[in-house]
């Protein structure tokens, strides 16, 4: 079974997101802003992908508050984890804004929210999804 990371502050959409992705999608679900965790979860190979909410604002690394293309900066970086699809979630959906967010950050997709087509969600991210037999 496939296990998604969500990294998502907002409690309503982790619910909406981690419902979809266990019932429509049969994958398993993990979840948490907090950078360190995110870093460790990665390293750790226990989640085959991450869905990462761009506009973070309770996060923290380091002291520094970050967002979601910081964080997926830093996890390409790492080459422990620069191979994990991330794919980006963000409410922001103005013309350009998935080009400049997945340039800027390095991630491997962009889904903008309200999440619409539920089918569609779990289609997209198992295109990310390495094939295992």
């Amino acid at each position: 079974m496939k296990t998604v990371l969500i990294v998502e502050d907002d409690p309503f959409n982790l619910r909406v997101f981690s419902k979809i992705l266990k019932k429509r999608g049969g994958m398993e679900v993990q979840a948490t802003e907090d950078v360190e965790e995110v870093m460790k979860i990665a390293r750790s190979g226990e989640v085959d992908i991450i869905l990462m909410d761009v506009s973070l604002s309770h996060s923290i690394y380091q002291g520094d508050p970050v967002d979601g293309l910081q964080i997926t900066q830093m996890l390409k970086a790492d080459s422990q984890t620069a191979e994990l699809p991330i794919i980006l979630v963000t409410a922001h959906a103005m013309e350009g804004d998935r080009e400049n967010f997945l340039k800027q950050s390095g991630a491997d997709g962009y889904i903008s929210k309200p999440i619409v087509d539920q089918q569609g969600f779990v289609d997209l991210i198992n295109e990310f999804l390495p094939d295992v037999e």
